[in-house]
């Protein structure tokens, strides 16, 4: 467990950096013994230390909005969101168990990603076979590759319409600027996607249950005390864990 946590900091420390330092990248580093340098121009000198370790906690600092923004996160904690709306438990399960469960489904999903991104990037940079700047960018290939499995056109064409920026021969002409954002709002719209087919047969019940209690003259009592342990029964006899849990582990290996 240890190895693995340390591949997947190593990885997606490099990924930020990468994604933090997108236009001063482009220019050639200086030479130095040891340690990551990061100037901003070819006559420029690196960073002094104490200024390197700043660089590094605040890119550390936005390391787990990295880690939702570029992963499956987003669809699996919206879809369990909504699957709780849509039961009608307000905190059951809470949102401690949520993000949990939802964490370790994406180090499930993200797994061979990442083990790509150890295996391309920081193996060879460790062996010193890559520099930081052909590592950082080894580091991206799988990221992006799995980025653009799952975002849709329409959104790429948005932002690239948006920043006025020239229509890309090919994928890897893309900037990381573009695909994530990109990305986020595709996971986005399939995460609501997968929540409205979620509601609709618990709604079905709510629906039933109010025109029973119409019918019967007990318009004060509260339909939801009454459907919500039948949309609970009805989640455990299907399985419903299983299936939904499911469902959204194939949905990205379609």
């Amino acid at each position: 467990m240890n190895s693995v946590a340390a591949r997947i900091l190593i990885g997606l420390g490099l990924l930020v950096i990468l994604m933090a330092g997108d236009p001063l990248l482009a220019q050639q580093p200086a030479t130095s013994s040891s340690g990551i340098q990061i100037n901003f121009g070819p006559d420029s000198e690196s960073f002094s230390l104490p200024l390197r370790i700043i660089i590094v906690l605040t890119i550390l600092a936005f390391l787990p909005a990295m880690v939702i923004s570029m992963t499956s996160f987003i669809r699996i904690i919206i879809v369990a969101h909504f699957l709780r709306q849509a039961l009608g438990t307000q905190s059951a399960p809470n949102n401690q168990i949520l993000i949990g469960l939802t964490l370790f489904l994406t180090f499930f999903v993200m797994g061979p990603v990442w083990d790509q991104v150890y295996e391309q990037a920081v193996v060879p940079y460790q062996d010193g076979s890559l520099s930081e700047l052909d590592a950082l960018a080894a580091a991206s290939i799988p990221m992006r590759t799995f980025m653009l499995k799952h975002v849709r056109d329409d959104d790429l064409k948005l932002f690239l319409s948006v920043g006025n920026l020239p229509r890309p021969k090919t994928e890897e002409d893309l900037p990381l600027r573009v695909i994530v954002p990109a990305f986020m709002i595709s996971e986005l719209k399939t995460a609501f996607q997968i929540g409205f087919v979620l509601f609709l047969p618990f709604l079905v019940i709510d629906m039933v249950v109010s025109s029973v209690l119409l019918s019967t003259g007990m318009m004060m009592l509260p339909p939801i005390i009454i459907s919500t342990p039948f949309k609970i029964l009805l989640f455990i006899l299907v399985d419903g864990w299983n299936l939904v849990v499911g469902s959204l582990l194939k949905s990205f290996y379609i």
